[in-house]
């Protein structure tokens, strides 16, 4: 290692700190709901959800992967375990057989929609409940600047 290391201000490690334990703390929440009422982790759910939002219910996996932002083999398992329960489906596409899609089933799909009900109000309670107009507004900031996604188009 070269080179001089800016170390965190004490008010900068508070910030981090607070921040770490706020996104864990929130992530456990979620995680314990969709576990006790949908019988899911919330990274499965994040996948029903992405793929809800693509057109025709279906991606690639590749595409599927960084929308979730997780890796090519967690996902893989994970959508094994979907599949397993008939909720998501996977096949090569026709027109490139390298590619694999991964598409959200009917009976997924119903899954999700019984889940999300739970789910939206345990984000409620946990996030936005708990949070000022001007809060969210400087929430929405912080999250805007600190997300790697593209923005809207």
């Amino acid at each position: 290692m070269t080179g001089a290391v800016a170390w965190l201000s004490p008010r900068e490690q508070e910030i981090w700190r607070s921040c770490l334990h706020a996104q864990q703390t929130l992530h456990e929440a979620l995680d314990q709901q969709l576990r006790r009422d949908a019988g899911i982790p919330h990274a499965y759910y994040h996948i029903l959800v992405a793929l809800s939002e693509c057109d025709g219910r279906r991606t690639s996996m590749t595409k599927l992967a960084a929308e979730v932002g997780s890796s090519p083999s967690r996902l893989s398992h994970a959508v094994s375990r979907l599949e397993a329960r008939g909720w998501v489906a996977r096949r090569r596409d026709r027109r490139n057989r390298r590619v694999v899609l991964a598409s959200l089933t009917d009976q997924g799909f119903a899954a999700l929609a019984a889940a999300a009900p739970g789910h939206v109000r345990e984000v409620r309670r946990m996030l936005f409940d708990r949070l000022s107009p001007e809060q969210l507004d400087a929430l929405a900031d912080v999250t805007s600047a600190l997300d790697p996604r593209p923005g809207p188009s």
